[in-house]
């Protein structure tokens, strides 16, 4: 290895240089989605409203089970930008590269069983299963595309580049939101349009992404081909991958099986639970965000050999996260019951969501621990830990679930808090011991 940089002291405004800009881009990554959805909606076809709808989620629930190609791109970088080893940065780049071109390959020359079995699952009529085949079969082409900006995304946030990555961020939804329009309301491409603007724009998110990547690189030498294949960092990348992906797989089991379980309680639950659920998804902006910025600095302080930097960057994040939880939590407990007003116009639906509004208030708190500990297992690539942790607290998601299922919905969405304090807990738990036997040896500062 290289000479590491000197340690130094993590800073509050490191911390947002980071989480700021990746809480707009988390803002920003459901709107190829909602505009879909709004200029079909303009077309008066419920069925080509449905379908989108459906197909969009499905996408979301896909490229999320690839997550990883982000997750482990910015650990790598980060720690080998702690580390002094500036010429590994476009290797990790490329090998990002060629394995989510791989995985879209593979996802294109599925697509036909892949597309029965997810619209088959969705159970949704003939005339909304027909329009999102159509619209699924045109944007699964942009599968190699959205996983390198994955990519992409990943290595800007591990080099602190977080303004950057925002700004690919907000082209690929500006480019979708204008191509969207244009071939949907102008020229009458209908649900294809949608689908078609989606692939231009991930096509201009990664044109924009390898300029700039070119011109971060511009004067370093080419890298060989040993060195963007040496085994031992393949092998490295290809476990950290497989273990973020079981436990994105456990994450997003446990999201299925919690609407799955307030589909059955009628429909008047079920839109209820959405409702609160935009609630949830308001104050993973925020956590996620600083996750990812506990990503960067825990990754970089890791390749440092800096267990003091490490440690001081897991307070600091801690400490904000529980400040970001608070506030949101004051928020929801405030302007909630108004919120849900503003979501929807259905007397029964607002007073089923107003019932549970509590339980979307502790969630931010309660969920500080998870989001921050999954940034900084990331960083440090204790994925094997972070894998086996997830699994066990969907065991105890589905435990909970079961002792509390005879109170129906307040059940459900008592076992979703367990959900979150288990994730959080057992990592934290497990926290320690991981920085005594990571900082064991070759620490630059043994104090944490």
């Amino acid at each position: 290895m290289h000479s590491p940089t000197a340690p130094s002291k993590v800073t509050t405004a490191q911390v947002f240089a980071i989480a700021g800009p990746a809480m707009v881009a988390n803002l920003t990554t459901p709107l190829i989605g909602i505009v879909s959805t709004m200029a079909i909606g303009r077309l008066g076809d419920a069925a080509l409203l449905g379908g989108v709808a459906v197909a969009s989620v499905l996408f979301d629930c896909l490229f999320w089970l690839f997550g990883f190609l982000r997750m482990s791109t910015v650990a790598f970088t980060a720690q080998s930008l702690g580390a002094g080893e500036t010429q590994e940065l476009r290797a990790i780049l490329m090998r990002g590269f060629i394995v989510a071109a791989l995985i879209g390959a593979v996802l294109i020359l599925l697509q036909m069983p892949l597309a029965a079995l997810l619209l088959g699952a969705m159970g949704g009529s003939e005339g909304v299963s027909r329009a999102a085949q159509t619209y699924f079969t045109i944007r699964i082409w942009s599968s190699p595309l959205a996983l390198a900006n994955y990519v992409m995304l990943g290595w800007l946030i591990g080099q602190a580049r977080a303004k950057l990555a925002l700004s690919t961020q907000i082209t690929i939804n500006l480019i979708n939101a204008a191509a969207t329009a244009l071939l949907v309301l102008v020229f009458d491409f209908g649900i294809a349009g949608a689908a078609i603007a989606a692939v231009i724009a991930e096509t201009a998110g990664l044109l924009l992404g390898i300029l700039i990547a070119l011109r971060l690189s511009h004067g370093q030498p080419a890298i060989s081909r040993a060195t963007l294949f040496d085994r031992t960092r393949l092998m490295r990348l290809l476990a950290v991958n497989r273990d973020i992906l079981i436990r994105t797989a456990a994450l997003i089991t446990a999201f299925l099986f919690f609407t799955a379980q307030g589909a059955r309680a009628g429909d008047v639950t079920l839109a209820a639970n959405a409702v609160l659920n935009n609630f949830l998804m308001i104050s993973g902006f925020f956590l996620d965000g600083l996750a990812n910025a506990a990503e960067q600095l825990c990754g970089r302080a890791y390749g440092a050999r800096d267990k003091g930097g490490f440690a001081g960057a897991v307070k600091l994040v801690m400490i904000w996260g529980f400040g970001f939880a608070f506030a949101v939590a004051v928020v929801f407990a405030t302007l909630g019951p108004s919120l849900i007003d503003i979501m929807t116009a259905s007397l029964d639906v607002r007073r089923i969501a107003r019932e549970f509004l509590p339980f979307v208030i502790f969630a931010p708190l309660l969920g500080v621990f998870a989001f921050a500990f999954d940034g900084v297992y990331i960083g440090a690539t204790w994925a094997r830990d972070m894998r086996n942790l997830m699994l066990l607290s969907l065991l105890i998601f589905l435990g909970a679930w079961l002792a509390l299922r005879s109170f129906g919905n307040a059940g459900l969405w008592g076992a979703l808090l367990v959900h979150y304090a288990a994730r959080g807990g057992l990592e934290a738990l497990r926290y320690p011991a991981l920085l005594k036997k990571s900082f064991a040896t070759g620490s630059r500062n043994p104090s944490p």
